[in-house]
């Protein structure tokens, strides 16, 4: 396992990290407890993985009390990051939420450090290594006070670097732009990005190299919904609570057909630690998240960080074909998010040019 370090920080993760979405929450299969803390403790002690990605709203922090009992006496070899935002503490809310359905969110000062508060008990710990506000919205971006609480929260020693994570779909490219520019200091942004799906996150990228100096990525999604992991045919079936049911069958169709031109990434590893060699090719991206949720793609991801870098060549190959979409002619992507300027890059500056 290789590792890389949060720019400006002391913060060293390892290349590959583990979302702990996929046992706490059910989306991806039931996992006990015993079975997410057996796996979790094989990705550090076999593998070297010490970047374990949570959120209070996965599983009401469930997420957070398996890592705490997974590590355990071992904090300091651990790096946590947890996301606060949804009010998971409305019952009434709680009670009402259907299947993957967003909660209501809060991000005032008073519910953000409560919110940080609970997570710290949950994960048996005084401090945080990374806290992300959970799929911020442009009204919270434009929010100054929200910044400057997690700024606070730094000071006070309990949040050691701070950022956003943008979602629950693809898109938000202006939020995460707006974001940059106004808060030049953020640490970091955990977004959607893989070889097939490279818009917005190439422009995110590009925005945090113009106008945030140490704001580095992390990366959700690596894979195109297990599209990237080279195991899907033309007969395979999600199961009746698998989000990749409901799309439409062109989405199975065309994502086939635009991985195949991509055999020449597989002559030295698998597809699925291609996609991830390709994620880490960019600087700016400091640890990935894929999908983990049986030990098979564990000990397969894992080993992704130790396969040979991808060549310029093969790098270059791939915008080639990603430029003209891999050979598939399909309906444009509708984006969720502000995907428009709208003139919010004026704003930004009159409010500079006033301050």
């Amino acid at each position: 396992m290789r590792y890389r370090t949060f720019p400006g920080t002391d913060l060293a993760v390892s290349e590959i990290g583990f979302g702990v979405w996929t046992l706490s929450t059910g989306w991806w299969g039931e996992k006990s407890d015993d079975e997410a803390v057996a796996m979790l403790r094989r990705a550090y002690d076999e593998h070297g993985i010490t970047f374990f990605d949570a959120a209070d709203a996965y599983g009401n922090g469930r997420a957070e009390r398996q890592l705490a009992r997974a590590f355990r006496g071992m904090r300091d070899r651990v790096v946590y990051a947890t996301k606060v935002g949804y009010d998971i503490y409305d019952e009434s809310a709680a009670r009402a939420r259907r299947g993957q359905s967003e909660l209501p969110q809060r991000f005032d000062a008073p519910f953000l450090r409560m919110a940080v508060d609970r997570c710290l008990e949950r994960l048996e710990t005084d401090y945080i290594d990374v806290l992300q506000l959970h799929n911020v919205k442009m009204e919270h971006v434009r929010n100054p006070e929200i910044w400057e609480t997690l700024r606070a929260l730094v000071r006070e020693g309990k949040v050691r670097a701070w950022g956003a994570a943008f979602g629950p779909a693809i898109g938000w490219l202006y939020e995460a732009v707006e974001l940059v520019e106004r808060e030049r200091d953020i640490n970091t942004i955990q977004m959607i990005w893989n070889i097939l799906e490279q818009h917005p996150g190439t422009a995110m990228i590009e925005a945090a190299k113009q106008h945030a100096p140490n704001c580095c990525f992390n990366i959700r999604v690596t894979h195109a919904s297990g599209m990237l992991e080279g195991r899907y045919t033309e007969d395979t079936v999600f199961p009746p609570n698998d989000h990749r049911r409901h799309r439409p069958r062109s989405w199975l169709v065309n994502g086939l057909q635009k991985i195949r031109t991509l055999d020449f990434l597989t002559t030295q590893m698998t597809l699925g630690q291609a996609a991830l060699k390709w994620l880490l090719a960019e600087p700016r991206v400091v640890t990935t998240l894929p999908n983990i949720y049986d030990t098979a793609q564990l000990d397969e991801f894992a080993a992704a960080s130790d396969c040979p870098d991808l060549s310029a060549e093969q790098l270059e190959r791939v915008a080639e074909l990603h430029a003209r979409n891999f050979g598939v002619t399909e309906e444009p992507m509708v984006y969720k998010g502000t995907m428009h300027r709208e003139g919010a890059a004026q704003g930004v500056a009159r409010e500079r040019a006033t301050s």
